[in-house]
């Protein structure tokens, strides 16, 4: 494919977070159990975010220690924790819809602006920060009405990782059952 083609742009970025929002917006209209909202927004977080940055940032400087079986298993630990958690704030959207408003180059990356309208809340912003580091458009980050999932992840998992001792291997098996 010719370089043009993979360059990260404003425009494929917000392809990107309106595909993502729609799938959202799919689940949380669909119905189904608790259970089979979560297994989608796993598969939903697995196809869109740049799952291999996220996880590696959220286990700060540990990460560089891990050996490469411990990071694929903390990795896939780690999305399924992450889908759990977030899908079940995205559950509280059931009547609610998410539209992507716009996007903006920010230095290595997009930021693709969304508006959240939940029944019976005042609207609030969700950002999905989007780069092509992992040579496809993906969402790194997001901001959920300025609270940056990063850092919050970065620290929740820090705090976990130090209950353990730093044991890696212990703080796969919680992410597991968290």
């Amino acid at each position: 494919m010719p370089r043009a083609a993979l360059a990260l742009s404003s425009g494929a970025s917000q392809q990107l977070v309106t595909a993502a929002v729609g799938e959202i917006n799919k689940v949380i209209a669909s119905g189904k159990s608790e259970a089979g909202m979560l297994a989608d927004f796993q598969r939903i977080f697995v196809r869109y975010a740049d799952l291999n940055y996220i996880s590696f940032y959220s286990l700060g400087s540990a990460a560089r220690g891990a050996s490469k079986g411990q990071m694929r298993a903390y990795t896939q630990a780690f999305s399924g924790y992450i889908a759990r958690k977030y899908g079940r704030r995205f559950r509280e959207f059931i009547g609610g819809r998410i539209d992507v408003k716009g996007a903006r180059q920010v230095k290595k990356w997009i930021e693709v602006d969304t508006v959240a309208t939940l029944r019976g809340s005042s609207p609030f912003d969700v950002t999905f920060f989007v780069s092509d580091g992992s040579g496809q458009h993906k969402f790194f980050n997001l901001f959920i009405a300025d609270v940056n999932m990063l850092l919050t992840e970065r620290a929740e998992v820090g705090a976990l990782l130090d209950r353990r001792g730093g044991n890696i291997d212990a703080l796969i098996e919680d992410l597991k059952r968290a």
